[in-house]
């Protein structure tokens, strides 16, 4: 994706399947997703980062952004699927399923705040404006 004024150049879409990163600990995937980012990607993750792991991801942004020239930050994003009109059942087989396996279900974006200028989330779709 480049526009007239190569703005974009070099810019990618990476695309990160939750068993990429099942077994890696926090430092470690805050660094791949991180890494990325600073290659000017727009990842998407299969799956939610924990709390813990967000707090971190952040945490580390922010001690980047005065250290790496040009480097703004991130913007970060979740979409997760709409539970609410689930039958207990089914939200209860799906909170097993999420603490033995993790969460699959939702997608998370996370690209370079100098590449994603905004992040429209709600519940049924997630928008994503380059600018």
């Amino acid at each position: 994706m480049v526009s007239k004024n190569n703005k974009f150049k070099g810019f990618s879409l990476q695309i990160i399947p939750f068993n990429e990163v099942r077994n890696l600990n926090i430092s470690e995937r805050v660094k791949k997703i991180l890494n990325l980012v600073l290659g000017n990607k727009l990842v998407i993750l299969q799956g939610r980062l924990r709390p813990e792991e967000e707090i971190r991801l952040i945490e580390d942004t922010m001690a980047m952004v005065d250290h790496i020239k040009a480097f703004k930050g991130i913007e970060l994003a979740v979409i997760d699927p709409d539970m609410k009109n689930n039958s207990f059942f089914f939200k209860f087989k799906k909170g097993i399923a999420k603490t033995l396996v993790g969460d699959t279900s939702s997608l998370t974006v996370i690209g370079p705040a100098s590449v994603v200028k905004e992040v429209k989330n709600d519940p049924s779709k997630l928008e994503v404006f380059l600018g």
